[in-house]
């Protein structure tokens, strides 16, 4: 019986809340909210956008790069690793590495544009 029996608050219905509907911005908001000047933007230039896309593929590669040589590292020192598996490991990521530099090399990039700028996080790599 007691599984029957319900109490007012159960009773009472609650009031139907109606879904968040997001509203469309006006295009004069939409400007107001621009970034600040110091900010750099990716350049959508037709010429520059080749540039602009392999500059993104090498940060993001030399980023894996380095994760991938800190876990070696780690696993060199914990013993996981054969000698053989370490100098394999070592020389990949040394090529790697040389690859992207030779790239950067090719499309006039530095290696300090490889390294971007997160605001308050800090820098990427």
């Amino acid at each position: 019986m007691a599984g029957r029996r319900r109490t007012r608050q159960s009773r009472k219905r609650r009031a139907p809340t109606r879904p968040r509907v997001a509203r469309r911005a006006r295009i004069d908001e939409v400007r107001d909210q621009g970034a600040p000047a110091s900010v750099p933007r990716w350049n959508a230039n037709p010429e520059d956008v080749r540039r602009s896309v392999l500059k993104l593929v090498l940060t993001l590669v030399e980023l894996i790069r380095q994760l991938m040589e800190r876990q070696a590292i780690r696993r060199m020192e914990n013993g996981t690793l054969t000698n053989e598996e370490t100098e394999s490991v070592g020389l990949a990521l040394m090529r790697l590495q040389q690859t992207v530099q030779e790239l950067a090399v090719q499309f006039d990039i530095s290696p300090d544009e490889l390294n971007l700028d997160l605001g308050p996080v800090g820098k990427l790599i």
